[in-house]
This record gives C-alpha cells, structure tokens and sequence, in this order.
C-alpha cells in the first residue's frame, strides 16, 4: 500500500490521518513482517523522532480497531501486529524467531464446526520449527 492509499484507507475509516499516524501506517501496513509495538516504535521514531511510544500503541490498537491489522499472540508475551489480514497461517522458525505467513489454503483443517460446546469465530494454525535451507 503506498502513502496515498494509506491515507485513503484511513480517512474511509473516519480516522484523522495526523503525521504521526500516517507514519505509523505507512510502517506497518506496508511491512511484511509481524512487529511488536515497541519494534514499530524505533522504526518510526527513527524516521519521526518527536513521536511518542503513547502515540504508537493508541495508533495500532485502533489500527486493529479499524481492520486494517491485526494483533497476534503467537507465544506467551509476545504480541505482533499483521498487517496481512485475510486468513492465513504462521510458521515461527524456532532458530530466528521469524515468523512467516503460511497461505490458508496450505494446509487442510477439517471439522471445526462439529466441535461440541464452543462457536468458533476465527482459528489459525501455528507451525512451529525451523526452515531447511534451499539445496
């Protein structure tokens, strides 16, 4: 997503595109990784340095408000942000602890509706491993 359609996405969401919060966005909405707060904090403030860490987690929690990101705690105390909001899977490389997106269609769950005594409203796979390297 460029700047324009950053700012575009943000406004049809009846968000104020402030400087800061487009350089929040621009960050985030267009990396394909899955940063944590404080990782999209020196990221931006190294390109905005009067911004603040306030401005940044307000900013993503109503990013993920809105639907343009998602929040993901893929292990115990470790929350990211993904910008890839359509359904999909992860696999966490345990060696870097990179975390890749693994297309939906890449893997087959079955019978998710028939579990008993839970309306499931979302779900995902977490593979968990390392990457073998490409011969």
């Amino acid at each position: 997503m460029d700047r324009e359609a950053i700012a575009r996405a943000l406004t049809e969401r009846g968000i104020h595109a402030s400087a800061q919060r487009l350089a929040i966005a621009d960050y985030v909405l267009a990396t394909k990784d899955h940063p944590s707060a404080d990782r999209v904090f020196e990221v931006v403030r190294s390109r905005t340095p009067a911004i603040s860490r306030a401005t940044v987690y307000n900013t993503l929690n109503l990013l993920v408000r809105e639907g343009l990101l998602r929040q993901l705690v893929l292990s115990e105390g470790r929350v990211v942000f993904d910008p890839h909001v359509e359904p999909h899977h992860h696999f966490i490389d345990d060696a870097t602890g990179t975390i890749h997106d693994v297309p939906w269609d890449a893997l087959e769950v079955r019978h998710v509706g028939e579990l008993r005594g839970v309306d499931v409203r979302e779900y995902q796979v977490v593979l968990r491993g390392t990457r073998r390297r490409p011969r």
